[in-house]
């Protein structure tokens, strides 16, 4: 009787047809599986003769294994069909999506601009301290102790040790370089620097400066000149105009604000530039005798020009942005008009 079953079972088998995942379900159900027809058999071998048992295990181990191996099978099959399907309604000749990629700050994009343009002509980059004590900062810059630059309405002080301080200014990294380095000295220093000021559309307690140090026998005030002329046409165009104005810093002697042409309305009057058709880009002058010798410099052999620009300025004449804010708010909208640049 047993035999007959099996017999019955393994016609059952080879006739079964798997087309699909769901006829590949019901098989294994019915014969594979550890509640189907062939497990019901191997627990009626237990009633089988002694004398049949090896003839039936036989023929039912061949039973199990032809079921199992058409089921291997038919998977194997269902699974290599499926794939055209799955991408039978994509169509691979459409171009591919790009990655959305970020885009450089504008601010990085000009720092880099200028400093490519003073490495033409000499100049190196020097960095230092952006946590600074009062000697590097103000003293050897020719600062008095009474300086209004010295109160905190304009300085970050540190607490735990009133002689340090946030440095105001990127100076104090000549200071250092003239401190460790005898001339000719030609160094651009780039960095951020740091104000007690109210933050507003026109001003921020951080920012980021690049000043300029030219130290050598025999410098003068038209070195200066033609250096920062060369640098407004090469960064704004060959049509900008620039002035220097007399003005006043502790250690520069005799010194100047510079002036460009405004960029927005050109040279014609506007908002920006209070309809006078020129807007300060930074200050600049020889560097006075003193601080040559606060840092070790002999002032009789050496003189030298100094030059100091704000970043965020530059940029924003550059690029007409009217709100120094957007700088530092991380806005995408902002800076993805920048992906061209």
């Amino acid at each position: 009787m047993l035999l007959e079953n099996i017999k019955r079972l393994t016609q059952e088998v080879e006739a079964y047809a798997i087309e699909n995942k769901e006829q590949l379900e019901t098989f294994r159900n019915t014969y594979v599986s550890r509640k189907g027809q062939i497990a019901a058999l191997f627990d009626e071998m237990k009633t089988v003769a002694p004398e049949q048992r090896k003839q039936v295990g036989q023929e039912l181990n061949q039973l199990k294994n032809l079921a199992q191996q058409k089921m291997d099978g038919a998977q194997e099959t269902l699974e290599q069909n499926a794939t055209p399907d799955a991408l039978s309604g994509l169509d691979f000749t459409l171009p591919p999506v790009p990655n959305a990629l970020g885009t450089r700050h504008p601010l990085a994009r000009v720092r880099e601009q200028i400093i490519r343009i003073f490495e033409r002509i000499g100049f190196n980059v020097s960095e230092g301290p952006e946590m600074e004590d009062d000697w590097h900062n103000f003293s050897a810059l020719n600062f008095p102790e009474n300086h209004p630059a010295r109160d905190m309405q304009d300085t970050f002080f540190l607490s735990k040790n009133p002689d340090m301080l946030l440095r105001t200014h990127t100076s104090s990294v000549q200071v250092r370089v003239m401190e460790h380095q005898k001339p000719p000295i030609r160094t651009l220093s780039p960095g951020r620097v740091f104000r007690n000021e109210a933050i507003s559309a026109r001003a921020h307690c951080v920012f980021h400066q690049v000043e300029g140090l030219f130290v050598d026998r025999g410098v003068s005030f038209k070195d200066l000149k033609d250096t920062l002329y060369y640098f407004v046409k090469e960064l704004f165009g060959p049509d900008t105009q620039i002035r220097f104005r007399p003005s006043f810093f502790p250690f520069t002697e005799p010194s100047a604000e510079i002036d460009i042409t405004c960029l927005i309305c050109k040279g014609e009057g506007c908002n920006i530039c209070k309809q006078s058709g020129w807007v300060e880009i930074g200050g600049s002058g020889m560097v006075d005798p003193q601080v040559l010798e606060n840092c070790g410099i002999d002032s009789k052999e050496f003189s030298g020009f100094a030059f100091g620009m704000g970043i965020e300025r530059i940029t924003m004449l550059k690029y007409q942005i009217k709100d120094l804010r957007l700088f530092t708010e991380n806005d995408a909208r902002f800076l993805r008009q920048f992906e061209a640049i």
